[in-house]
């Protein structure tokens, strides 16, 4: 699993990264064979990036036979410092990074795809509608280097800043104080265009934290672009279900790398460099021991019906690119 820094320090300034940049780990097969690349975002209400939704997901579609990675993007999580497009940017660095060395890391730099979850798959969303915007700004060794996913598959996506917002993800994406105009270039199911990837969408209808309202948007927007889509409504199931499989149910995550921000945050906090006040020192001690497995959660259950999924996914790459 080897880890790839996406920014040089001179490049990343998030105010409150306290060290921190952003990375992706690879999940590369050892043989020589041309595959294609999933690049996968979990979620987190772009305050963190959570653990559930990394390593087991980019496990299991290298069984698949993909080439996988996991972004730990830039993220937000004392609401101090709004990240504006820096996810965003995030991500179209790691898809630059793939397709400029696709030939040495053994990847069909024609299939290269994001797999985003709840704020994550806002991220993956807002590179679909967005990515032509950025294709003559980047500069240095990723210059000519298409940032345009190939596919992407958001699963329980935050979508619309609208009437059925998760309003956390945008507070912390774009601040308390946001403009009308950026509310509604981030609400996506208004950004889609006729240069947008094909896209596989999937949520439950009993989504308590995300309205499946948020799908059914983007979908209809999708339609209407005639833009190549599925979309797969589950008929019950909370929000977070990442695999939805008995591994999800039984946390065998992983080590929690995608946590890299938030641990250094906690520890620049703790020793004073990150001044905040003390009853946010005390929530994030608090948050971190939900996070090292200190406080007891109530066990899961494998979703039947949900954990299907990524079958349902490979099988729509598989006809659709």
């Amino acid at each position: 699993m080897n880890k790839i820094t996406l920014w040089n320090e001179s490049e990343y300034n998030y105010g409150a990264a306290c060290g921190f940049i952003p990375n992706m780990r690879l999940y590369f097969h050892e043989d020589e064979e041309i595959r294609p690349c999933i690049l996968i975002a979990p979620g987190g209400g772009y305050t963190v990036v959570s653990p559930s939704e990394g390593e087991i997901v980019a496990k299991k579609f290298y069984e698949m036979g993909y080439q996988t990675a996991v972004v730990t993007y830039t993220t937000n999580l004392l609401q101090m410092i709004p990240l504006k497009m820096q996810p965003m940017q995030d991500l179209m660095r790691a898809i630059r990074y793939i397709r400029k060395y696709a030939e040495e890391l053994h990847v069909d730099k024609d299939k290269i795809m994001l797999c985003g979850f709840s704020a994550g798959a806002h991220a993956c969303g807002s590179v679909a509608v967005h990515w032509q915007e950025f294709e003559e700004a980047e500069r240095g060794e990723y210059a000519f280097v298409s940032a345009k996913p190939n596919a992407v598959i958001l699963s329980y996506p935050v979508i619309t800043s609208g009437e059925y917002a998760h309003r956390g993800s945008f507070t912390a994406l774009l601040g308390v104080d946001a403009s009308e105009e950026e509310l509604e270039y981030m609400s996506l199911e208004k950004q889609v265009t006729e240069d947008m990837p094909p896209c596989f969408l999937w949520q439950t209808v009993t989504d308590e934290l995300v309205s499946v309202q948020n799908s059914f948007l983007f979908a209809q927007a999708l339609q209407e672009k005639k833009i190549p889509y599925a979309f797969h409504a589950f008929s019950k199931g909370k929000h977070g279900l990442s695999l939805a499989d008995e591994a999800w149910a039984n946390e065998e995550f992983g080590e929690p790398y995608t946590l890299e921000q938030t641990f250094a945050l906690g520890q620049a906090v703790n020793d004073g460099t990150f001044p905040v006040p003390e009853e946010v020192k005390q929530a994030l001690n608090e948050m971190a021991k939900m996070f090292t497995g200190q406080t007891k959660r109530e066990k899961e259950q494998a979703n039947e019906e949900v954990k299907q999924w990524p079958e349902l996914a490979d099988e729509w790459i598989r006809t659709t690119l």
